[in-house]
């Protein structure tokens, strides 16, 4: 039985000619070949299985050729290209920079750079993954990267460019790989299955590179398990199937269930393709590249930008021919929220069901939102002030003073009602009687010397505006006010006070504050109202509560200049020296027990007992 390779390494590209989707590179190199002017250090970075190890591997071969072609190619048939096919070759040495990665590999690898080769021009060093280097390799490797010796050549290869020092890429000639395009891919699928006489539909390999997403290796690599699959015959249905993909028809009958707005139908349908064991975020993600494709083909410009199967193209345009674009800007903006939301959430299948409920009654919220053209109308920024939208106030109209020398005001009724003016419109020139504490009758008008300055009244039919109207209150209001008599702080109120706050602070708990307040002394002097404690610690208990106080103070004697001033007793706090507490060490205290008490010597002489320190 021969032994199997995959196809990503039987069918490894071995000269610059059938590398795939990077002509841009492989000319350059064969350029510098020929033209002997090749750089010491190279540097390949792009996304995986896109060629960056194949090409150096062939640079490697090329480089070393005795007989090079005149179009930059090895010949494969001398010695040194013999050896390298053969794996045997001394002059080639590959290095796995992701699990040889300390400082030591790298010493090592610079020692053998000492030794010049003992067949062929060059000695190539093929460093892959290089950005796995650790700190101290990379700083270990500058000197010789800048530096070689004429016959040392490297070629760095890696996928995370960003992750190189600085300093290792200005040392490095760098080649950047692209993605493989669908086209590409598919001829070179084409390629390799009639080599290996498989019976392939187009349609099923354009599947496969799709899925590999310019990845040739991975393309290779699923072509091999869908041969397995189906024994050689590769069909549409059998590579939708194998990939797990959801055909294309699925979405286009939802997007006409959602269309008309068949909320039934577009849920049924959902879970037909849940019942085939598709989940919701592919069917989301899958929904929205839908939506993408069929807003790319709103324009033949962007037809480029299309990459969906051969043949479908014109069914696209023909959908979205009947749909506005911001229909589908909406749509995929509702999709590409609910993707984003769907990891998140419990109940991943309601989740999904309310999207399309939503995308069902999309097409009736933009109409809403469209003005008398059918244009979306947009949000537009308002750099002035915007007039609010109110209702009408009933307007206030002034009449002459009557000869009683009396104005009156009346609200004037719309003129569709016709009926008479209340009986209480009437009211004094200054204002209407106003609200006072005390029960006497207002009366009807209020005459002060000396009297008050006329307010202008208009002439009859004329307004006479609201903001006229309270200042008339207002100044009535004040030549009203009965002037209150202003006193200075009275011993026994201001006790009382003092007592009514000490119970209101009881009340709610405030212990401390309460007893500090029984400790001190209230006595009046002129406007002030000194406290004196005892402490600083009860004067600080009181002062949290001086605000309330003086507040209480100034409304009792109708005075604002009334204020509390704290004092300390000091006489309180002189305490005799013998009161005062005195820290005694072991030996003091002994001696005061002994003066004392003279037994306890006797005790400790008996015991035998020292003083612990």
């Amino acid at each position: 039985m021969e032994k199997f390779i995959v196809s990503a390494r039987k069918y490894r590209p071995q000269t610059f000619s059938s590398v795939v989707g990077q002509q841009h590179i492989t000319t350059t190199l064969k350029n510098s070949i020929r033209n002997n002017t090749l750089a010491h250090a190279f540097l390949f970075c792009g996304p995986r299985g896109v060629g960056k190890t194949t090409c150096a591997r062939i640079l490697a071969k090329t480089i070393n050729c005795e007989n090079l072609q005149p179009d930059g190619e090895a010949c494969n048939q001398c010695p040194s290209c013999v050896s390298f096919n053969n794996g045997s070759s001394l002059n080639i040495h590959e290095l796995d920079a992701a699990s040889n990665n300390s400082v030591e590999d790298i010493r090592e690898l610079v020692t053998q750079i000492r030794f010049a080769p003992q067949e062929g021009k060059y000695k190539i060093y093929i460093i892959d993954e290089v950005h796995m280097l650790s700190q101290a390799a990379f700083n270990a490797f500058l000197k010789t990267l800048e530096e070689p010796p004429s016959y040392a050549k490297f070629i760095l290869a890696t996928t995370e460019k960003h992750k190189i020092l600085p300093t290792i890429l200005s040392r490095c000639q760098i080649f950047d790989f692209k993605r493989i395009t669908n086209a590409d891919t598919v001829e070179h699928l084409q390629e390799i299955a009639q080599k290996e006489h498989i019976q392939a539909e187009k349609s099923a390999l354009q599947l496969i590179a799709q899925k590999s997403e310019g990845c040739m290796r991975d393309s290779l690599s699923i072509l091999d398990k869908i041969v397995s699959f189906t024994d050689g015959q590769l069909t549409y249905q059998n590579t939708l199937e194998h990939l797990n993909l959801l055909d294309e028809d699925y979405y286009f009958q939802l997007l006409d269930a959602l269309t008309t707005q068949d909320v039934t139908s577009a849920l049924l349908l959902y879970d037909q393709i849940n019942r085939k064991g598709f989940e919701g975020n592919t069917v989301l993600e899958g929904f929205a590249e839908f939506l993408r494709n069929l807003m790319v083909s709103k324009d033949a410009k962007a037809a480029a930008l299309l990459d969906v199967l051969e043949g479908m193209q014109e069914r696209y345009a023909q959908t979205a021919a009947r749909l506005s674009l911001s229909y589908l800007v909406s749509a995929l903006n509702v999709v590409s929220e609910a993707a984003m939301q769907f990891r998140g959430v419990h109940n991943k299948r309601l989740h999904v069901e309310l999207c399309l409920i939503k995308l069902c009654y999309l097409q009736q919220a933009i109409e809403l939102m469209s003005d008398a053209s059918g244009q979306v109308m947009k949000k537009t920024r308002v750099g002035g002030p915007v007039a609010l939208k109110t209702r009408p106030v009933t307007p206030i109209y002034g009449k002459a003073p009557s000869p009683s020398g009396e104005a009156k005001l009346e609200i004037e009724t719309p003129p569709t009602i016709k009926a008479a003016p209340p009986a209480n419109a009437s009211v004094p020139p200054p204002a209407p009687a106003p609200v006072a504490p005390p029960p006497q009758p207002a009366p009807a008008r209020v005459a002060a010397p000396p009297p008050p300055a006329p307010v202008p009244v208009t002439a009859p039919g004329n307004k006479v505006s609201l903001r006229e109207k309270i200042l008339q209150e207002r100044l009535a209001q004040k030549q009203q006010q009965v002037p209150v008599e202003v006193r200075e702080p009275v011993l026994e109120e201001v006790q009382e006070l003092w007592e009514k706050l000490k119970a209101q602070l009881k009340e709610q708990s405030k212990h401390g504050t309460v007893t500090s307040m029984n400790l001190a002394s209230v006595r009046v002097e002129g406007l002030s109202v000194v406290i004196t404690s005892t402490t600083l610690m009860n004067q600080r208990f009181i002062e949290m509560e001086a605000t309330e106080f003086t507040e209480w103070l100034r409304r009792q004697f109708n005075n604002p200049r009334v204020h509390l001033r704290f004092e300390v007793d000091e006489t309180a706090q002189d305490q005799p020296k013998e009161l005062e507490p005195k820290y005694l060490n072991a030996t003091e205290r002994l001696k005061l027990m002994v003066e004392q008490y003279p037994m306890v010597w006797e005790l400790k002489e008996k015991l035998k007992l020292d003083l612990g320190y």
